[in-house]
């Protein structure tokens, strides 16, 4: 039986092809910190598509482009990253995706991959990410593709929260440029191919 939230969903658009959800902490004081890599390569996206990020109601900054003639959205949730799952459910019901959770893509930040190293993965472990766990309580699955972005870890466990809220150093910050870069890459792959080849081309 599906989940209650889907038998009450009404479709209020046509499904998309791809919905793109970068994960990260709205407002100016956490832009550029390690916990919004996601975020960018979200920005990165409607930049290279000149498509500005709009407010929505679904609690998102949110912009639709067309990539080769098919359907994908772009959204940075803006519930801050505990409550990223209030955002991603109502994006969800938005563009008719309750069905095809496998087009539904996070991009987040990963303290157990190196700087600048990604990984696209599909469901399985959250590895302790809150924003991923609060998306999984309210899809009540975990069964979507992840395109994780290596932070590093902090010096020390205590360390984690301040870590991830901090800008980088120079050489980290260039690392996670380039990986900003090879994420957004990794997620429209996904429009034109199936996750194993993407994983085995970007991994």
């Amino acid at each position: 039986m599906p989940p209650r939230w889907r038998s009450r969903t009404k479709h209020r658009d046509t499904p998309a092809d791809l919905v793109v959800v970068g994960l990260g902490n709205p407002g100016t004081e956490f832009v550029g910190s390690r916990h919004n890599v996601g975020a960018e390569v979200v920005e990165l996206l409607a930049d290279r598509y000149r498509e500005p990020l709009r407010k929505s109601r679904e609690a998102s900054l949110v912009a639709e482009v067309k990539v080769n003639g098919r359907r994908v959205v772009l959204a940075f949730p803006q519930t801050y990253m505990n409550k990223s799952g209030e955002a991603v459910r109502s994006l969800v019901r938005r563009w008719s995706m309750a069905e095809r959770l496998d087009r539904l893509v996070v991009v987040h930040d990963e303290l157990d991959l190196p700087p600048g190293r990604i990984k696209v993965k599909h469901g399985g472990g959250l590895a302790g990410h809150n924003g991923l766990s609060s998306i999984r309580s309210h899809l009540h699955t975990a069964d979507f593709t992840r395109v994780r972005i290596g932070v590093g870890k902090p010096p020390h466990a205590q360390a984690g929260v301040n870590y991830v809220l901090k800008r980088p150093g120079r050489v980290d910050r260039q690392a996670l440029d380039d990986a900003v870069e090879r994420a957004a890459d990794a997620a429209l792959a996904l429009l034109d191919h199936p996750v194993d080849a993407v994983m085995n081309r970007f991994n």
